[in-house]
């Protein structure tokens, strides 16, 4: 496929970008004490040699009032020399690259600068920090604003080809742009006007500090989604006179840190904001970017296409795969490993204060330590076993030149990741298998499919070194009337190898046992194209349409022993999930344990007492474990034998994945 618009050059006032790409900032967890590291300069310059056009980086706090610790600094001239090698790097492999200017206002914890209470535009409690910051002064605001600009300028020095002001998200001009936190009555509350009098003038003095040829862009939300928020009518006002202010490029995203609307996870559809860029785009003369959920290049260029934007972001699409454009523009498309949005290495890494790292690239992060070398001796590796694990460990070993052959016993590659194809909102992870199994075939891997792979056959393959990742099976729980007619497997069920009644008891509230639920809650749904055809032709109310999109066929009912559910799901994902099981009706119960299962439901033990909870079918979600012996039955057979993903314990596809890939690297 081409890609004429998405390699297109862009001018954005003195600044040239080779293409339409753009990496935004994402806090990354590489520069722990503000200063610029070996891993960040790493990392970025591997997506530059990669083709992304321009690359934002930050957030990089203006002041030591906003921020967190280990974000790239830009409030202090110390930071200059870290800040130029990285820059240098960047530029050097042909991509941009610009300082976003951050400044988080009553998102900033107080233990994070020093116990002193964050400043924001009023005095309204963070529900992201738990904290009610203070209301900056009248006679303060000009020094905040000039920080910007002090950094901005900083920025300049340090080589960065442009600078952005972060507006989006909630932060600190969003908090002063919006109803929803700033009760001022004085010149900066109130009216439109005055609301966003702050972002413009943060602007006109960015733009008085760094010159009048200098890029500046701007990072706006499209709409806060916030109750008594901002809208994108709003947000198209604000662009417009900000745009009269200097800036000369716009970068469109959409929500708060605190919005109840999925932004990034596997349940929003890909490019779904798009049309708030279009709507800013309607009402400035400069450049738009559209961001979030933009994965893949022929997205891209369908946007670009179609005018909705003039650039695209793709931040978490080149943690995936760095070299996603490079890619693309040589025509190796399928090659591409693209982001599946499951958000476990990114944003849940951040969440607990870790480095960021990525399901589908486990060296993201480590490129200035893990090199993808020649091994010493090429030799005849067999990887039994076609899960992510068994998959990523051939690709890499087939990578550095060895010759491997992948033995799967199904007809399909995939494992477990193939459940994903009918879970509501999961279904983008399939495209793990779909492009490990790309990237096997363009290196030349040795695929047999259908085929156990038992000791005898291992044999007569007689290899040099043996991975096994025969993954795991459903765990059978201890339960008086597990074996009944009515009981089956979580796995068998999102295989669709059987069929369950209406009522349905789920048993086991981890990440499997909640994707069941809303599989089986969702059965009997309308579509999004019946919902759109109903719609357009308005066939039926609201209120019915508004049923049929979420009152199935079924009713289920989740049992789990601890006192929450999905404790294996990702602090980003999994108030999205919850929030979609109450949507589709899903009925739970935590603190209860399952104390027998009958033909007429299970009975059910909680705190005071037990009692029979009514199911037709009875479906277990209650663990895996292991399959592994083969390593016992060829010790001492093959020399190198190493197993690897839920062969040697159960565990999610980060670490699975992870795992083939060092073990690919050791062989």
């Amino acid at each position: 496929m081409q890609f004429p618009h998405l390699f297109s050059p862009i001018s954005v006032n003195s600044m040239t970008i080779r293409n339409r790409i753009v990496m935004t900032a994402m806090h990354l967890g590489y520069t722990p004490t503000g200063e610029v590291s070996d891993r960040l300069v790493a990392f970025y310059r591997e997506r530059a040699i990669g083709g992304a056009g321009l690359i934002v980086v930050g957030g990089c706090p203006i002041d030591q009032y906003g921020g967190m610790p280990g974000m790239i600094g830009l409030f202090d001239d110390r930071f200059i020399p870290g800040l130029e090698r990285l820059t240098t790097a960047v530029k050097a492999e042909g991509a941009k690259i610009a300082a976003q200017l951050y400044q988080a206002g009553r998102y900033t914890h107080s233990a994070m600068i020093g116990g002193k209470t964050p400043f924001s535009a009023s005095a309204v409690r963070s529900k992201l920090t738990g904290e009610t910051p203070r209301a900056l002064e009248l006679e303060e605001i000009p020094e905040v604003q000039q920080s910007f600009a002090t950094a901005a300028l900083r920025a300049k020095k340090s080589g960065f080809d442009a600078v952005e002001v972060l507006g989006s998200a909630g932060y600190l001009i969003s908090q002063f742009f919006s109803l929803v936190t700033n009760k001022r009555e004085d010149l900066y509350g109130g009216s439109l006007e005055n609301r966003m009098r702050f972002g413009i003038e943060v602007v006109r003095k960015v733009r008085e500090a760094v010159g009048a040829d200098y890029p500046v862009m701007m990072r706006l939300a499209g709409n806060e989604f916030m109750p008594g928020g901002n809208e994108n009518k709003e947000a198209r006002v604000f662009a417009a006179e900000l745009e009269k202010s200097g800036v000369d490029l716009f970068d469109i995203t959409g929500g708060w840190h605190e919005t109840r609307i999925p932004q990034l996870s596997t349940f929003v559809p890909r490019k779904a904001f798009v049309y708030l860029a279009q709507g800013i785009k309607s009402a400035v003369s400069v450049p738009v970017i559209a961001s979030n959920r933009i994965n893949d290049p022929a997205t891209g260029e369908q946007i670009l296409r179609r005018g909705e934007s003039d650039m695209v972001t793709m931040a978490r699409g080149l943690i995936a795969d760095p070299y996603l454009p490079k890619k693309a523009a040589e025509g190796r498309e399928k090659e591409i490993l693209h982001c599946l949005a499951c958000n476990q290495g990114c944003f849940d890494s951040i969440f607990r204060m870790r480095s960021v790292t990525c399901t589908v690239n486990p060296r993201a992060g480590l490129e200035s330590d893990v090199e993808t070398t020649a091994p010493s001796r090429r030799k005849r590796v067999l990887v039994i076993g076609g899960g992510p694990a068994g998959m990523k460990a051939a690709c890499t070993a087939a990578e550095r030149g060895h010759h491997v052959t992948l033995v799967e016993k199904e007809n399909v590659l995939g494992g477990q990741v193939l459940l994903n194809r009918v879970i509501p909102g999961r279904k983008e992870m399939v495209s793990l298998a779909r492009d490990l199994s790309n990237n096997l075939s363009a290196l030349g891997v040795n695929v047999v499919l259908g085929r156990e792979a038992d000791p005898g056959f291992i044999k007569d393959m007689a290899p040099d070194a043996l991975v096994i990742a025969t993954g795991a099976v459903s765990n059978v729980p201890d339960i008086p009337g597990v074996e009944g007619g009515n009981v089956y497997q979580a796995w068998d069920v999102l295989c669709e190898k059987v069929s369950v009644g209406r009522k349905v008891a789920v048993v086991g509230g981890n990440a499997v046992g909640l994707e069941t639920a809303l599989f089986l809650a969702s059965q009997g749904t309308i579509s999004p194209e019946t919902l759109h055809f109903l719609v357009v032709n308005k066939a039926e109310s609201w209120e019915i349409i508004e049923g049929l999109i979420s009152k199935g066929n079924k009713e289920v009912t989740v049992i789990e022993m601890t006192k929450k559910v999905g404790q294996d799901i990702g602090a980003s994902t999994r108030w999205t999930v919850l929030a979609e099981a109450g949507r589709l009706g899903v009925n739970i119960i935590t603190g209860a344990r399952v104390a027998e299962i009958t033909g007429s439901g299970v009975m059910v033990e909680k705190e005071g007492g037990s009692d029979l909870l009514p199911a037709d079918s009875v479906v277990l979600a209650t663990g895996s474990k292991s399959v592994n012996s083969l390593s016992a039955a060829m010790a001492g057979v093959v020399q190198e034998i190493h197993t690897i993903g839920d062969a040697v314990q159960p565990r999610n596809g980060l670490e699975a994945v992870k795992e083939g890939f060092l073990v690919g690297l050791k062989i």
